[in-house]
């Protein structure tokens, strides 16, 4: 009988550390719709032992990412701050994504010559 109870404790604490890290995903997925013209869209990408990447397409076409240590954890972020879920980056969610300078100068470089990733 202690060990379900010690069981139950650590499940406990276990959900309330998810929730808490959802809750602070949540907080900065707003941040980003917000800054960059009020909502977002995302798509979740599993990233294996590290987590699920939550990749952010906004209203302007800024995207961005965050990682979540697990699945769950990342659909329960994108749920609290209310984004739509896309189940790939393709189509209308890849349409949305504006790049600047910054991007395309890195992808030339990778792809040609151009400065390293390091």
């Amino acid at each position: 009988m202690a060990e379900n109870q010690q069981a139950d404790k650590t499940a406990a604490k276990a959900e309330a550390r998810a929730e808490r890290t959802a809750a602070r995903l949540a907080k900065r997925i707003d941040r980003f719709a917000k800054s960059h013209g009020g909502s977002a869209q995302g798509q979740l990408a599993y990233l294996g032992q590290t987590g699920t990447r939550i990749v952010l397409v906004a209203e302007d076409g800024t995207w961005g990412d965050l990682v979540a240590p697990d699945h769950t954890t990342a659909r329960r972020a994108a749920r609290k701050a209310g984004i739509t879920l896309h189940d790939s980056f393709d189509g209308d969610l890849a349409a949305k994504v504006r790049t600047g300078p910054y991007e395309w100068s890195r992808m030339a470089g990778i792809q040609v010559g151009g400065p390293s990733n390091t």
